[in-house]
């Protein structure tokens, strides 16, 4: 039985992060961990007092948050008790990477937990963390090979998070699974989106070998459809492969087409973090594109906002400041945003503690250049709302000093040139690759999974696709599956 006055003797706490002035010397990650001391300020039995405040709630709210369907007051519980190899046996049960959402997932099964009525959830995150970070200390993380081959082979287009949960998935199946990706080194965003800060890759590196070590087979600098070195047509795929999944996400960024667009130093985002991921890892000693000694402005008030923010402050930028055309959310719930809906309220991550100014309600309205091309600012206005109609301040028009402006408004949708086009897929009116129920696409033995079907989400959301995908590829080749299929095509996050 849990602890059922839990809740009422322990208070939320998290471990604590890193001294900013330290964590801004390295790329290391910014909360505290084994190797740099947590166990002397926030050691394993303060885990299990935020355990013991989960309720075992009659309806656990925390599962209609999250799409993997995790059992978490059972985890919970077990992590409570101190059992953590049987915790890690439901974890994994559902999640085949509980440390990548452990560290990155914004939680919206926290949001969901009914003692978020108080605003003091669960710690669900930080629990999920420590008992993955458990079991790989104690070596019960181990390659999971099938008993038998079925004969069948599948490609996977994309080594993101929806490519490697299905692709294990399928691997664990039977199935011959090969996974392509046309970076030089396996994990998609992962890999070179995802700052060191946030996740230092030796976790994702771990997880790689148990794959290959299960059977899975990798292949790097592979342009699927497309025609130069590396290139993969797409009838040398569909003849060697049964089945083909697409999990390339949407890497096609939202642009911000204003005067001055093209001068030198205007970037997308994903142009930006690539270069300072590669820094950290100590494959570039110069990156080409760097903040050093420069005036930043990042436009864009989301994570992928915040993950060049840090990025910037590790590389000496002389200013930072990150621009957000929305008002500045309250630190309480909305009226018209219930509980257990994901709670839009301000939030403040690691970066911003860091440094850097937090612009709100402003428009960008020109980028503004020197005689030699380059930006040197950018032109900008605040916004107010006037009788229910966002318009421009009077008077409010000033400019920010940038030597290097960071685009980071998001996703338009998957690349439907060159593979897709070629495969014969149909797209639907927002950009999607189209699927049925069963994940196909319009061309048989075609599957889509993560973003490039189900559009620019959240990490969880891609290896519950990734996992449902696997559970109709493996139906499709044998008739019948025992894999899990967590979320529908057509289902969405709890509103």
């Amino acid at each position: 039985m849990v602890d059922s006055t839990g809740f009422l003797k322990f208070d939320r706490q998290m471990p604590p992060r890193r001294p900013v002035e330290l964590r801004l010397l390295d790329w290391k990650e910014v909360y505290l961990t084994r190797e740099t001391g947590e166990d002397a300020v926030f050691p394993v039995q303060a885990v299990r007092e935020q355990a013991a405040r989960c309720m075992d709630c009659g309806i656990p709210f925390c599962h209609h948050g999250c799409p993997l369907g995790n059992l978490i007051p059972e985890w919970n519980d077990l992590a409570r008790r101190d059992d953590w190899q049987e915790a890690i046996e439901r974890l994994h049960a559902t999640n085949n990477f509980p440390e990548f959402t452990g560290k990155l997932c914004p939680a919206p099964c926290e949001s969901a937990c009914v003692l978020n009525l108080e605003n003091a959830p669960v710690t669900i995150k930080q629990i999920e963390w420590e008992i993955i970070d458990q079991a790989f200390i104690n070596g019960w993380v181990t390659p999971q090979p099938p008993a038998e081959l079925t004969g069948r082979k599948v490609a996977v287009i994309g080594s993101g998070p929806a490519g490697l949960a299905a692709a294990q998935q399928l691997t664990r199946a039977g199935h011959e699974v090969t996974v392509y990706e046309r970076d030089d080194r396996v994990g998609g965003l992962l890999r070179y989106g995802i700052p060191e800060f946030k996740m230092e890759k030796r976790h994702l590196d771990r997880r790689l070998d148990q794959m290959r070590a299960e059977g899975t087979r990798f292949v790097t600098d592979a342009d699927v459809g497309g025609t130069g070195e590396g290139a993969v047509t797409t009838e040398a795929l569909r003849a060697e492969y049964d089945a083909v999944v697409l999990a390339i996400g949407t890497p096609v960024a939202r642009d911000l087409p204003l005067p001055g667009r093209d001068l030198d130093g205007v970037h997308f985002a994903m142009e930006y973090l690539p270069f300072g991921n590669r820094e950290a890892l100590g494959e570039l000693d110069d990156p080409p594109l760097s903040a050093e000694g420069k005036h930043v402005v990042i436009i864009g008030g989301g994570d992928t906002g915040a993950d060049c923010l840090g990025t910037a402050h590790r590389q000496g930028a002389a200013s930072v400041a990150q621009l957000d055309y929305k008002p500045a959310p309250t630190g309480t719930r909305p009226q018209d945003n219930p509980w257990p809906t994901y709670e839009m309220i301000l939030r403040v991550s690691p970066a911003h503690e860091e440094g850097g100014e937090r612009l709100f309600a402003v428009n960008t309205e020109a980028f503004l250049g020197d005689p030699e091309g380059r930006v040197r600012a950018i032109e900008v206005v605040e916004i107010e709302v006037v009788d229910g109609t966002r318009q421009p301040k009077p008077g409010s028009t000033r400019e920010l000093p940038a030597d290097l402006v960071l685009l980071a408004l998001g996703y338009t949708g998957p690349q439907t040139t060159g593979l897709v086009e070629e495969l014969g897929c149909g797209v639907d009116e927002r950009g999607r690759v189209s699927r049925d129920a069963e994940y196909m696409s319009s061309v048989p033995g075609v599957f889509v999974a993560g973003d490039m079907g189900r559009g620019q989400s959240l990490i969880v959301w891609a290896i519950a696709e990734g996992r449902a995908a696997a559970g109709a590829v493996d139906n499709w080749l044998t008739g019948n599956s025992m894999l899990p299929r967590p979320v529908t095509p057509d289902a969405v996050p709890l509103r």
